[in-house]
């Protein structure tokens, strides 16, 4: 209960966390699913709550998708919570790369080529980044 009550956490975290901490893995299955049933612990909730805080963060879905598979959500799962062709994703990518780097000159490739870097790393597509910077650059 203490690892819930600090933030959502989902199913795989909390397996990590009791095993981690010594605790028999039948019992561990067995804590898990009543905390489940009685909707202390929900991976979907988790999957809500960390999409729109990491997207608060400008992050982008790639990353995001990624980071969700390795806590153990399902893509189906995902899929709810996360569409990769929203055009909000767009938006937060130009925003992050105006925070980032300023506005950037017509011509200062070095400068552009940092802010391309830097967004796919954040983890926006390549598309979602063109389109962020296209009113950034004369040279496509």
């Amino acid at each position: 209960m203490d690892l819930l009550a600090r933030r959502e956490h989902s199913r795989q975290e909390l397996q990590q966390k009791l095993v981690s901490r010594g605790f028999d893995d039948a019992l561990i299955d067995t804590v898990i699913d009543q905390l489940a049933a009685e909707n202390l612990q929900s991976d979907d909730r988790f999957t809500e709550a960390y999409v729109n805080e990491r997207s608060g963060k400008g992050f982008g879905p790639l990353y995001i998708r990624q980071a969700l598979r390795s806590r153990g959500i399902d893509d189906h799962l995902i899929a709810q919570y996360l569409d990769p062709n929203d055009p909000e994703w767009t938006r937060l990518a130009a925003h992050v790369g105006e925070q980032r780097f300023g506005v950037i000159e017509s011509g200062d490739r070095q400068t552009y080529a940092k802010a391309v870097r830097f967004l796919q790393q954040r983890g926006f597509s390549g598309e979602q980044v063109r389109r962020a910077l296209q009113g950034l650059d004369d040279w496509d």
